[in-house]
């Protein structure tokens, strides 16, 4: 997908799919992972390539979902870029891990909504092996955690798309970036609590632990899609 230092595996077979993973060692330019995401996307729509699981680290960027809000823009520091996925205006940078899954939900089942709690859960599992409980809120998009001062703060953010039964876009997870950088934005359109890290809860963990664990907890994302409703 890209010319920079990764490591990609084919995955055993989950859901009679092989699932590729490639996990990037270098920052990738927002808009050039946009344009791999939307090149696998028709791929896999044809038949030509694997699903795909991307790890990837992104250089400071705010990105705007479809629901965007222009006052919600506080202080474009970064480069703003019109993401196309759903949701509002977030951030990424430096320190903060993304997983883009690129999957087709014609073979796992057609449900949206099942996808985005299985990718919630996945991220909740996730952060519980380095001893961080998280949930998910109904009405408020994200990862959510309790932080320094005992007040709910978001870790991790949830975007999708799906076209034509194929999804991209996926989670971030805040390992250590710099939370300063969410100042220039309201963080998905909620501005009443704050953004946290697991750096800033106590938590050293590299982008190789945490995609590591991320792995290790793939089995349950997958048998969560396949559950009916």
């Amino acid at each position: 997908m890209t010319e920079h230092p990764s490591s990609s595996t084919p995955a055993a077979n989950t859901a009679s799919t092989t699932v590729e993973w490639q996990r990037e060692s270098d920052q990738i330019a927002y808009r050039e992972a946009l344009a791999a995401m939307d090149t696998r996307n028709a791929a896999i729509q044809a038949g030509t390539a694997h699903e795909l699981i991307w790890l990837l680290e992104h250089p400071p960027v705010y990105t705007a979902g479809t629901s965007a809000a222009g006052e919600e823009l506080l202080d474009p520091r970064f480069e703003v870029v019109e993401a196309g996925r759903g949701g509002r205006y977030t951030y990424h940078g430096p320190g903060q891990r993304i997983g883009y899954a690129m999957l087709d939900l014609t073979k796992r089942g057609k449900d949206v909504r099942r996808f985005v709690h299985a990718l919630e859960d996945w991220v909740i599992a996730t952060l519980g092996d380095f001893g961080v409980e998280s949930w998910s809120v109904p009405d408020r998009v994200g990862i959510w955690t309790r932080d320094i001062d005992g007040r709910e703060a978001k870790i991790g953010a949830i975007g999708v798309r799906v076209r034509r039964w194929v999804t991209m876009h996926g989670f971030s997870v805040n390992l250590a970036p710099d939370l300063a950088h969410f100042s220039g934005i309201v963080p998905c359109g909620i501005d009443e609590f704050g953004v946290t890290s697991l750096e800033r809860l106590g938590q050293n963990v590299s982008n190789a632990q945490w995609d590591d664990a991320l792995i290790a907890n793939a089995d349950e994302f997958f048998a969560n899609l396949a559950k009916t409703s």
